[in-house]
């Protein structure tokens, strides 16, 4: 069987054919849109040996051109890995259909019923670096949903990427998903970022994921809307009242998500009545672990064998095991620093006080607040049945975790009575 489904040659083509796409995708059966994400998983799971083997060759390139250590980890493709990709496919290829699902209108005009309905966005960008398996799971998350979807991936994953969306294409084809509706742009053919994201007369969402540099240079480039994703940098306020050893675990767990830390704590602020003894604990534990420490002026005076945080981390993620610590006088001063700094997708608090649990619940402005619990993300939780891509800080289109509501849009009907 000759696969229909092609590399683009540029950026217009390639939105062009799935904007066509789009339009097949929203009308076609839910049943069948979940069957062509079941054949997906079915797919990978019988490539693995050549999406190995094509991972093998990045990231034996990247360790020549001598990719960050961290591009590194998140380029990596273990059977784990690749499992747990399969394992989301199968499960978003179960779930229920989320679209054309009636909902009550807010509003009910004189003479005539009305209702709304979940839409498909209809095309969607996804701007990624290393992850080859991101791209699958977005794959799947937009099908599910009637989305075409446009991977433009890093260079250091090319190989990776390539075999995983010719495999994902050819399971599509025999699905019979019409051609556009999953699409490449390679980025070692000069499919520039910029030439993808003004295309918005056709592309209804782009979603960069990656470094937050990566993130800022797609805001500032598009035109089409933007759902920005972020990663790292989560602040954790330890008031006096709090268990060290909650603040332990929390910070030790918030880390474990692989292989991108989405919600790690990396910034501590301590009320000025902690203990001594208790951040002493505390460090011994976290250097155990692999931890690098490091403080604020007024700690490293009292503690010199913690590095100096300089001004501009306090705003910047360090996506890897750091964590730096800072004195606050009170949660006030907590809440008023982490929303000027923190990265406003995943902040904690440790208190025993319930009124400074609500107190930071309602003061803080990020999207998700944790009380005495780790934020940790999963893309695959074991309770419930949601499914996610990443988490977003912005209030515009979405806000939070990346599911599948976040590919839809809503559809007002009305229906006269004549």
């Amino acid at each position: 069987m000759t696969n229909i489904f092609r590399l683009a040659p540029d950026p217009i083509t390639a939105v062009r054919r799935a904007y066509e796409a789009s339009l097949e995708l929203a009308t076609t059966r839910g049943v069948d849109r979940s069957r062509a994400v079941g054949a997906m998983a079915k797919a990978l799971s019988k490539s693995l040996d050549d999406i190995l083997e094509a991972n093998t060759l990045d990231l034996e390139a990247s360790r020549e051109m001598a990719v960050p250590e961290m591009i590194l980890d998140w380029l990596k493709l273990t059977p784990e890995r690749l499992t747990s990709t399969i394992q989301i496919l199968q499960q978003l290829g179960e779930l229920s259909d989320p679209i054309r699902r009636v909902m009550n209108a807010t509003y009910q005009l004189e003479h005539s019923q009305t209702y709304s309905q979940l839409m498909p966005l209809g095309v969607i960008a996804l701007i990624y670096e290393a992850f080859p398996a991101l791209g699958a799971i977005a794959a799947g998350m937009c099908l599910k949903t009637g989305n075409s979807l446009i991977l433009r991936g890093g260079s250091e994953a090319s190989h990776s990427n390539a075999v995983i969306v010719e495999v994902l294409q050819t399971s599509l084809e025999q699905a019979g998903l019409p051609p556009g509706c999953l699409e490449l742009l390679p980025s070692d053919q000069g499919a520039s970022i910029r030439d993808l994201v003004t295309q918005d007369r056709y592309l209804n969402l782009v979603i960069p994921y990656g470094r937050p540099s990566l993130v800022q240079k797609v805001v500032q480039m598009s035109t089409a809307p933007v759902l920005k994703s972020a990663m790292g940098n989560c602040y954790l306020y330890w008031s006096p009242s709090g268990s060290l050893d909650t603040i332990r675990n929390v910070i030790i767990d918030s880390h474990q998500s692989e292989p991108d830390p989405v919600n790690a704590i990396e910034k501590v602020l301590i009320h000025t009545h902690c203990k001594p003894s208790s951040l002493t604990t505390l460090w011994n534990s976290l250097k155990e672990k692999g931890f690098q420490l490091r403080g604020d002026e007024e700690i490293v005076a009292k503690f010199p064998d913690l590095k100096l945080a300089l001004e501009s981390e306090w705003s910047e993620a360090y996506l890897n095991k750091t964590v730096a610590f800072k004195v606050v006088d009170s949660i006030e001063s907590a809440i008023i620093w982490i929303n000027q700094y923190s990265s406003g997708h995943a902040d904690c608090l440790v208190s025993e006080s319930y009124q400074e649990s609500r107190q930071f619940a309602l003061g803080v402005n990020s999207a998700s607040v944790y009380l005495n619990s780790s934020p940790r993300f999963s893309r695959n939780p074991k309770r419930g049945d949601s499914l996610f891509l990443g988490m977003s800080n912005q209030k515009g289109h979405r806000r939070g975790p990346i599911s599948l509501e976040t590919f839809t849009t809503v559809k007002h009907v009305v229906q006269g009575h004549s």
